[in-house]
């Protein structure tokens, strides 16, 4: 389905259609001193392009959280672990075995809110471990028991796999949250990119299935669509640390169903009725356009969404929020709209 043509306004972008330009073309964006200094630091560790390599030497390369690691060293300002967040690990049975989760837990006595966490990694790469930070920050700043996911990954296990792994946890958090101190009444949906798009498709399936509805949906910069010709990948198809190759690479070995909208959201015929959102992108990322088509079309369609989208910032900025300042602002407005969400209840 092609999403109906909006006409919508955010500051000076304008949407005309769900193919045209999402902002100034023209426009040549300044890096923001931080975050060129994290990207400096992952060129420094030499990791090779992705898209040149197999899935099994891809997830052995240095990520941005590596490039974060090496900068606080740098300026002998490593974070020491927080540990007054409670981890604790264990799996759950998924539909291809065994799902590993990991729970964090803040302080108190609760029973605390829980948000369902995705990680990154376009279904192929990355762990909870390589977005810790993210899950840390949110974990702390909305007061909510974190759950991250490590679904299984493509290419071993192509769509629906990841899907149907992130639908099965949510259920699992519906009917379990009591015994790990957590509101089942309380429950949303987050995640980064790949993570995005789960938290999305799962928002999704609850809807289709009449199971109980995720209170929110946190999506930070994600994957809704395939189109590869939009202005953001025009613009950003060189970009760091994701570019358009590196896309192309994921899709290829998701292998999924490119008209099917559990693989892609915005291929949805409706999004009416899914719960709130909150909607975050990054100026110099080939997502940009996904996550504000996204984000106008939810609100276009009745969803109540909160959108924000950081300049001179790249894909992965959040969760950095030790050493780029806009990315503790985007951990920030991400928490304060899950404890508004969650205060609703």
């Amino acid at each position: 389905m092609t999403p109906v043509s909006i006409l919508a306004a955010s500051g000076a972008h304008a949407l005309t259609s769900a193919h045209g330009s999402v902002y100034d073309t023209a426009k040549h964006p300044q890096l923001d001193p931080a975050m060129q200094r994290v990207l400096n630091v992952l060129e420094s560790l030499h990791s090779q392009p992705i898209e040149n390599l197999s899935p099994s030497d891809a997830r052995l390369q240095p990520t941005p959280a590596d490039a974060v690691k090496k900068i606080l060293e740098h300026d002998n300002n490593l974070l020491i672990v927080d540990n007054s967040l409670i981890v604790s690990e264990q799996k759950i049975d998924g539909p291809l075995g065994q799902i590993p989760i990991h729970i964090f837990t803040p302080p108190g006595e609760g029973p605390f809110p829980v948000l369902v966490y995705f990680h990154g990694g376009g279904f192929v790469i990355a762990n909870t471990k390589t977005y810790e930070s993210s899950v840390r920050a949110l974990a702390k700043a909305a007061n909510a028991i974190v759950v991250s996911v490590d679904y299984h990954q493509a290419p071993e296990h192509p769509f629906p796999a990841p899907v149907n792994d992130a639908f099965t946890a949510y259920q699992w958090v519906l009917d379990n949250a009591k015994e790990f101190n957590g509101d089942s009444n309380r429950v949303a949906v987050g995640g980064e990119s790949a993570g995005g798009n789960l938290a999305a498709v799962v928002s999704l399936m609850a809807r289709d299935n009449k199971v109980k509805l995720p209170i929110h949906q946190l999506l930070i910069y994600p994957v809704v669509n395939d189109d590869l010709d939009s202005a953001s990948y025009i613009r950003n198809e060189n970009a760091k640390p994701l570019n358009k190759n590196m896309m192309k690479w994921f899709f290829k070995h998701y292998a999924a169903d490119s008209n099917n909208a559990y693989a892609l959201p915005l291929k949805a015929s409706t999004l009416r009725g899914l719960p709130s959102a909150t909607v975050i992108t990054a100026e110099m990322d080939p997502l940009l356009c996904d996550g504000k088509f996204y984000a106008d079309r939810l609100r276009y369609e009745g969803v109540e969404v909160a959108y924000q989208e950081f300049t001179g910032v790249t894909h992965e900025f959040f969760g950095m929020g030790a050493v780029i300042p806009k990315a503790k602002q985007a951990e920030i407005f991400a928490a304060d709209n899950l404890i508004r969400a969650f205060s609703k209840e």
